[in-house]
């Protein structure tokens, strides 16, 4: 099938908005194009991480992220979807200076992808960004809860919703969001009651990842989802699958069978007697 990245079948951000208190919205990241061609007949909204960093570079945290790098894999991730809504992440050091620094860097990833929105980290703080790159006419998902650009400066992966303090705090960040013109709200490591409170409270749909089954989405990392993550699975993930096992035998059955000669067999090369020409 050959994917369309402007087909006008491609669901939008105004899409998204609307299923606020209806059915789920399935969302999952991406950040290939094999990959995207395999989820996008199942979700509804592609994310491409700053995640990626971590999952496919190596990096020890999101920070590794780069706009060249989100770039790339937003660009690879339109060309393996026609369906889902594709969101590319704003990474850390791309926004935070000013609403200026933040349109500049929205304007050049949608233009350079031809994503329907961008997805940056913050709430209070970050609300004159999210509207100064909605007055553009860029549609932007907010994320509140726990950040993960903000991890070195929370000293890890903390929690968020556990004192009264901090949840007055969420509760701004969501309504600053809300009211700064964001599309939708990822929630992120925050306490399941917190989490449901919050998804009620606002207008825009809520996507939760370790937040609570009362968001008005899921969202999870397609790499811990289908097993493939070979350091310490987060708490909130469910493993749909075990491809971290399946990839690992298939290796050493490869392995075994180069070692002996019985890979490539007559089946796998190519004869005169055989008339193949098949690469």
């Amino acid at each position: 099938m050959t994917r369309d990245p402007s087909s006008d079948s491609r669901i939008s951000a105004e899409d998204i908005r609307r299923r606020k208190g209806g059915v789920p919205i399935v969302c999952l990241t991406a950040y290939t194009y094999p990959v995207a061609r395999l989820l996008d007949p199942h979700v509804d909204l592609l994310l491409v991480g700053d995640s990626v960093a971590m999952v496919l570079h190596g990096h020890a945290t999101t920070l590794g992220a780069s706009l060249e790098m989100m770039i790339a894999h937003g660009q690879a991730v339109m060309r393996g979807s026609a369906k889902a809504c594709v969101v590319v992440d704003m990474p850390a050091g791309s926004y935070e200076a000013s609403p200026a620094q933040a349109v500049a860097a929205a304007k050049r990833i949608v233009e350079e992808t031809g994503c329907q929105a961008v997805k940056l980290e913050g709430g209070v703080d970050m609300a004159s960004q999210i509207a100064a790159i909605v007055a553009e006419g860029i549609p932007v998902m907010g994320h509140i809860g726990l950040q993960p650009q903000s991890v070195e400066k929370d000293g890890g992966y903390k929690i968020k919703g556990r004192t009264e303090d901090n949840i007055a705090a969420l509760f701004s960040d969501a309504e600053a969001v809300e009211e700064a013109g964001a599309f939708a709200v990822v929630i992120e490591g925050t306490m399941e009651p917190v989490a449901a409170k919050l998804t009620h409270h606002i207008s825009i749909p809520t996507v939760g990842i370790g937040a609570s089954a009362e968001c008005d989405g899921q969202i999870l990392v397609i790499d811990d989802m289908v097993g493939m993550t070979v350091d310490r699975v987060p708490k909130f993930v469910k493993e749909y699958a075990n491809l971290r096992g399946a990839i690992t035998d298939a290796a050493a059955r490869y392995a075994a069978e180069v070692r002996s000669r019985a890979f490539p067999g007559p089946d796998h090369v190519f004869t005169a007697a055989s008339g193949k020409d098949k690469t």
